[in-house]
């Protein structure tokens, strides 16, 4: 059987040229409707250092080239000096609540650590011993031989890291609800145990510390949408979900909106193998005096403290989550200073 061929009319080809011709040209605006950015919920909102710090009476900015890196700091007070340090995914702001009342007794100084904020992001040295290392020579740079350190999260592992290693000038170590990185963590688990689809309080798992150590993909995918990122981990972190306003989630959210601030922090998560393993080079037990103030992670503070430290104290904020110098800054302040001043300064 043969089939003749039959060449289209003039019209029929005209229809099928102008379909084409009309989806082509609506596919670029169909992708760019798929790909439009969802925009900056807080454009126009001054987060400067500078307009920050003049919401705080008495504190001033302050910037430290250490261990080749330039840290920016804000101080205030006088007194025993009480060295704070932030973590993810925040900046020195987070301690903006608990500060002033702080400063009334002692020197405060609150660090953006390497990485973090406006101080310096280089390529390495994100390390927990070499970011206590920044912290020592800060120090050393204001004239200062010891400091009461206090850290949280990110913050907190480096505390335990100098507290390790510079014993001598360790006044006191402080853990708000997060102290340095279990032996555990390394056999941490990829497949949740159970779909993670309710509250992070009975879905405890850790996804991100995957996430956070892939290089350059998250750089990709969060320049410019921190804000996005950072509303996961405000909703499930928090107890009280007003503890943060919108001055503060764009504080955070412009620190992480660049490629050099999302790599910035992340680097501090794939130092994680190097951080397991300078640990097994500490003192099985710090004996300076420590303060652990748990709120959702008391349970792996508890734990890790009564290990390493000797003779800890130990307090839990139950209606509070991860974010507890935010969430519950008067009972932080009080718990803080009530043991800073029952420590002799040396």
């Amino acid at each position: 059987m043969f089939v003749t061929h039959q060449t289209p009319s003039t019209s029929v080809r005209r229809m099928v040229i102008s379909a084409v011709l009309g989806l082509s040209l609506a596919l670029p605006q169909l992708a760019s409707a798929q790909t439009r950015d969802k925009g900056n919920p807080y454009e126009g909102i001054d987060v400067s250092d500078t307009k920050l710090v003049s919401e705080l009476k008495g504190f001033k900015n302050g910037e430290a080239d250490v261990n080749g890196v330039r840290l920016h700091y804000v101080e205030g007070g006088k007194g025993p000096t009480a060295i704070l340090m932030p973590g993810w995914p925040q900046t020195w702001w987070a301690f903006h609540k608990i500060m002033p009342r702080l400063a009334e007794h002692y020197h405060v100084v609150a660090v953006d650590i390497r990485g973090m904020g406006t101080s310096d992001k280089p390529a390495s040295g994100y390390d927990k011993k070499t970011m206590a290392k920044d912290i020592h020579e800060l120090l050393k740079s204001m004239g200062l031989t010891s400091a009461h350190i206090v850290g949280h999260d990110i913050g907190s592992q480096v505390a335990y890291a100098y507290a390790a290693n510079y014993p001598e000038a360790t006044t006191s170590v402080t853990f708000l609800d997060v102290a340095a990185l279990p032996e555990s963590a390394a056999d941490l688990k990829l497949i949740p145990e159970k779909p993670v689809s309710g509250e992070f309080r009975d879905n405890f798992f850790l996804w991100w510390f995957a996430f956070n150590q892939v290089h350059e993909l998250p750089d990709e995918l969060i320049e410019g949408r921190a804000f996005i990122y950072q509303n996961w981990f405000w909703d499930s972190l928090l107890f009280k979900q007003d503890a943060l306003t919108k001055q503060d989630r764009a504080v955070y959210a412009n620190a992480y909106n660049s490629r050099d601030g999302v790599r910035g922090g992340n680097g501090w998560y794939q130092a994680y193998p190097k951080d397991l393993a300078d640990q097994k080079t500490y003192p099985e037990r710090l004996t300076m005096p420590s303060l652990g103030i748990g709120g959702l992670g008391n349970g792996l503070l508890v734990d890790f403290m009564s290990k390493r430290l000797t003779n800890p104290r130990l307090e839990h904020i139950t209606e509070s989550g991860h974010y507890i110098a935010e969430e519950a800054p008067e009972k932080v302040t009080s718990y803080l200073l009530d043991f800073l001043n029952s420590v002799k300064a040396k």
